[in-house]
């Protein structure tokens, strides 16, 4: 196949993914923003979320940060923000703050260290806590543990699960495309029926 017919094939074959917008601090004080589609829920008890990090080089800001820092935050990315979150994919030099470069807002909040994305509806702060190295592809699998969470108001149902429909998120296909995403069904607890 031709490498680039490829990368979007095998890009797009695991479906929809969330968009989020992982925030950093680094240790010369610029905010660090980028956009990630491999977000996934590890767990509940503890709470953690993993996200797959591409290969290690020199424009990897947000993992060098993660790792200096230990702390990191995970935003949702809604509809009216499309552009500017892909935007942070650029390879922005580290002195140069994608908050600012792309039109973001950083928030800091009850003393974490590192900036929430105002604009999100979802913010999550994050404390990393292992990271796993897949010797395949050299990437990594990034673990953190949730501290904070941040929901805008009327995004919580009563049983304490995020209504995401009304909070205009995005889901990434591929690498560039990006999509909307509406509740269809929400079904009770699977359980085996006796036959």
């Amino acid at each position: 196949m031709d490498r680039n017919f490829r990368v979007n094939l095998v890009n797009s074959l695991s479906g929809y993914k969330s968009a989020n917008l992982i925030a950093t601090l680094g240790g010369n004080g610029v905010e660090n923003l980028a956009i990630f589609s491999s977000v996934v829920h590890l767990g509940s008890d503890p709470a953690l979320l993993g996200f797959i990090q591409r290969p290690v080089g020199d424009h990897s800001h947000t993992y060098k940060n993660i790792v200096d820092s230990g702390v990191y935050t995970i935003n949702h990315v809604s509809s009216e923000h499309i552009q500017q979150a892909h935007s942070t994919s650029a390879r922005f030099d580290k002195d140069v703050s994608e908050f600012k470069a792309c039109g973001f807002t950083p928030r800091y909040a009850l003393g974490f260290k590192a900036p929430f994305v105002q604009e999100a509806a979802v913010q999550i702060g994050m404390r990393f806590v292992q990271e796993i190295k897949i010797e395949l592809n050299d990437t990594r699998l990034m673990i953190g543990q949730i501290e904070h969470v941040f929901v805008q108001d009327g995004l919580v149902d009563s049983d304490g699960s995020l209504l995401l429909e009304n909070a205009n998120g995005i889901c990434i296909s591929g690498l560039d495309t990006y999509c909307q995403a509406q509740r269809i069904a929400r079904f009770p607890y699977a359980k085996v029926i006796p036959v």
